[in-house]
């Protein structure tokens, strides 16, 4: 008795199916190959056999694997027309190459699933509503804090009104990130050493290697290799000796 292969085609829904073309792009027309070739190889790998085995996509049969058509097969094209190709359920054969088998799934297409593409959707709202949310209840300090990240030193010239606006837009339009940011301590404390050398208490050497004292040039810190200086920074505070550095600039900005 022959053994059976293993396919991916158990709990399968016979229904009919759409596909995109992945990306911005919908040309007029968008062939995919439908057959094994060498400068084409359309291949799916068994691993009960551990062998690879040939697709070909031929309408005059039910399998979508070569090993399996009898007779002589009649090839057929995957051509998507304005970035869709939909496949009726009577078209087994396709909608398994596309939806199972085809290594270009996922990359040059995807197939539609109208519930897929709604928790997604719901997910990206419900992030979208909590970044803002927290963005609305966020102080002018920290909103500052988050979004020098994004903006630089302009923050610095900007009003609390227009911090809390482009907070915001910024929480809208990112809303991961945004969280992300709000939620990190370190986003405060490297504001805070930023703000400390645009008033003059600490300096950055011009190598951006050094922080020192304004006041008497003593060294507070050396920046590590490869490290972004005001995120060595924010660390140094964490420690017993840069916590007392961070007290002295509170301290001197009181």
């Amino acid at each position: 008795m022959k053994k059976q292969n293993k396919t991916q085609s158990d709990g399968w829904e016979i229904k009919d199916r759409t596909y995109l073309l992945a990306g911005p792009l919908s040309p007029l027309t968008y062939r995919i190959p439908s057959k094994h070739t060498q400068r084409q190889p359309l291949l799916w790998f068994d691993e009960t056999s551990s062998e690879q085995r040939e697709l070909r996509y031929a309408t005059n049969q039910n399998s979508p694997f070569k090993d399996e058509q009898k007779g002589e097969a009649t090839l057929g094209h995957i051509v998507f027309k304005d970035g869709a190709l939909t496949v009726q359920k009577k078209n087994q054969a396709l909608q398994k190459v596309l939806s199972l088998y085809h290594p270009l799934k996922n990359v040059k297409y995807k197939e539609l699933d109208v519930v897929e593409d709604a928790k997604d959707d719901l997910y990206d709202l419900e992030l979208e509503i909590d970044a803002l949310n927290m963005a609305r209840n966020i102080g002018v300090d920290e909103a500052e804090a988050i979004l020098r990240v994004e903006m630089g030193s302009k923050v610095s010239e900007m009003s609390s009104k227009e911090i809390k606006r482009d907070l915001l837009i910024f929480a809208k339009g990112d809303p991961r990130l945004f969280i992300d940011l709000a939620k990190d301590d370190n986003v405060q404390l490297r504001n805070f050493a930023i703000k400390a050398t645009e008033a003059g208490i600490i300096i950055l050497s011009d190598d951006q290697k050094t922080f020192k004292w304004k006041s008497n040039g003593k060294k507070l810190m050396t920046v590590p290799f490869d490290e972004h200086p005001y995120a060595a920074m924010a660390q140094f505070f964490k420690t017993d000796e840069g916590l007392d550095v961070f007290k002295s600039i509170e301290k001197k900005f009181s």
